[in-house]
């Protein structure tokens, strides 16, 4: 779409809007949408409102798993359908704040006294989202506890974690999140993090909070262990979504971050995004904008370029909320569509000097999220040029590389807060689980459910299973290749059995005798 200058600051004034009371404005002028494009779409976005004041209301928006989809309620607990769980909500709440407080004033203590630090161990929704608002809300040196991080079941990741910890174990807070309580890579980083604490000569249950589903398996380990304390997480909650729920709030409320403040602005934005007019909702016009570009097959990649270190993150967590919710093989009809909508990004301007040049030049595969941020700093700027500071510069690199891809007909929306706050983070927050929502709905698939990566759990388990198996096997006959090893234990799938025994014995647990091509060695245990 080539425009003038003129024409260009026309449909500006007519495609960006602000939201003043959240602090918050969109732009999708830079989007090439026809001007008709609204009333195209205006019955069936009436379709994805209707659809998401009854999940509000406590319908099956979770059909698959038939369950309610209960975010919303979180951070508004009288839209919750029965008065037992807006009770359990409004208790949770008032327990996350009541056992962080005893955390602060030393009324709880780790063996070597009051806690220093924060150690959360969880995967997907349980670490990207308090990993995320970590970093985004921290001030170092004023933090109540300082976070630390198993997101992996990666021993060398652990380790390197731990030995930042060093010696102060026993002022370190240990927060597992995991709702089933069997998340594999949890308990793998639980039972880690356990033995550091016991080699180290302090009771693991002393320094433990565990955030689960009652009557889980991990919920049983507190209880049996002595934990300090257990924290609910409601199967009505997604991993994804659940930075509202004490997922999110009690690392936050510990490291210090003011989670009313949190919640409000998730609820203040909730409330103007249920608003059914599409050009007043700023959710609905991003669902909009996506559906468009990708002519509602997800088409092109989005590309999130916060303008803010403190956002550097929000990619990634992005990219759980967006492509586990809308990357789907089956609709709503069972009809296969293959949705889904790819995410990636890092943040300006650090990414004009990589990857910006592709974005302008190579592949139209994308369009752009461009989030900027109004204040700049909290002390007083430093003048880098006359009359410049590096904030402005951070601006105007934003503005030049918007102007840069629009030039070469890429397309882009641009966001603006205030400033990064707790309110401004659970808006957010808040927007794109809105957004996503409706964005399903138009594509009619079920965005609350995973189906494919609990199959990739399920795979992961018969492949453990099958390794047990050739240890057992390689015990009473050493010395075996891996035809031979397939044949004994019934197994086709030979490349496996290769992975499997190769890293065995990189890692010492078997020996390998190599043969003359790299499947003829010879294998046995230690």
């Amino acid at each position: 779409m080539t425009m003038t200058s003129q024409q260009l600051w026309d449909r500006f004034k007519k495609y960006y809007v602000e939201f003043p009371a959240i602090g918050l404005s969109i732009d999708v002028s830079r989007m090439n949408f026809p001007d008709d494009y609204f009333a195209t779409m205006h019955a069936p976005m009436q379709k994805a409102f209707a659809s998401m004041a009854a999940l509000e209301k406590g319908a099956i928006a979770n059909p698959d798993e038939n369950r309610m989809v209960g975010h919303y309620w979180l951070r508004n607990p009288a839209l919750a359908p029965t008065a037992d769980l807006r009770r359990e909500i409004e208790t949770t709440l008032a327990a996350i704040k009541t056992f962080t407080q005893k955390i602060h004033d030393g009324a709880l203590l780790g063996a070597a006294g009051k806690f220093r630090n924060l150690l959360v161990i969880g995967i997907g929704g349980s670490a990207l989202g308090p990993e995320f608002v970590a970093n985004a809300l921290s001030q170092p040196g004023l933090d109540k506890l300082e976070p630390f991080f198993f997101d992996n079941t990666d021993p060398d990741g652990v380790e390197k974690v731990l030995a930042r910890i060093g010696k102060n174990l026993g002022q370190t807070l240990c927060v597992v999140i995991s709702k089933s309580g069997g998340t594999q890579e949890t308990r793998n980083g639980m039972l880690i993090a356990k033995a550091a604490y016991e080699a180290a000569g302090f009771d693991f249950g002393q320094h433990a909070v565990a955030i689960t589903g009652v009557d889980s398996n991990l919920d049983k380990v507190a209880v049996a262990e002595g934990w300090l304390s257990r924290f609910p997480m409601w199967d009505w909650i997604g991993g994804r979504t659940s930075e509202t729920s004490a997922v999110g709030l009690l690392p936050a409320a510990l490291q210090g971050f003011d989670i009313d403040e949190m919640l409000r602005g998730a609820k203040e934005c909730d409330q103007i995004t249920r608003v059914n007019d599409i050009v007043a909702n700023p959710a609905a016009l991003l669902a909009l904008m996506w559906y468009y570009i990708g002519n509602g097959k997800g088409a092109k990649d989005m590309v999130i370029l916060p303008y803010k270190d403190r956002l550097k993150l929000f990619s990634r967590y992005l990219q759980q909320l967006v492509m586990e919710s809308l990357g789907k093989e089956l609709d709503l009809d069972g009809k296969t569509v293959h949705q889904g909508i790819a995410v990636y990004g890092n943040k300006g301007s650090t990414d004009q000097h990589a990857y910006i040049q592709q974005l302008r030049d190579g592949v139209n595969n994308f369009f752009a999220t461009f989030i900027s941020v109004m204040h700049d700093q909290h002390g007083k700027p430093l003048m880098v040029a006359d009359g410049v500071t590096s904030g402005d510069f951070l601006q105007v690199f934003w503005l030049g590389t918007r102007q840069a891809l629009h030039e070469k007909g890429r397309e882009s929306i641009s966001l603006t807060i205030n400033a990064v706050s707790p309110f401004t983070i659970g808006l957010l927050i808040a927007l794109f689980e809105r957004a996503v929502g409706f964005y399903g709905s138009l594509v009619n698939v079920n965005a609350y459910h995973q189906p494919g990566v609990e199959a990739g759990k399920k795979a992961a388990n018969v492949i453990i299973a099958l390794q047990l198996k050739v240890v057992d096997y390689l015990k009473s006959h050493p010395d075996s290749q891996l035809g031979q090893i397939a044949s004994a234990i019934g197994q086709d799938n030979i490349e496996h059995l290769f992975r499997i025994c190769e890293h065995l014995a990189a890692n010492q647990r078997i020996t390998k005798t190599a043969g003359t091509t790299p499947f003829s060695a010879t294998y046995r245990v230690i």
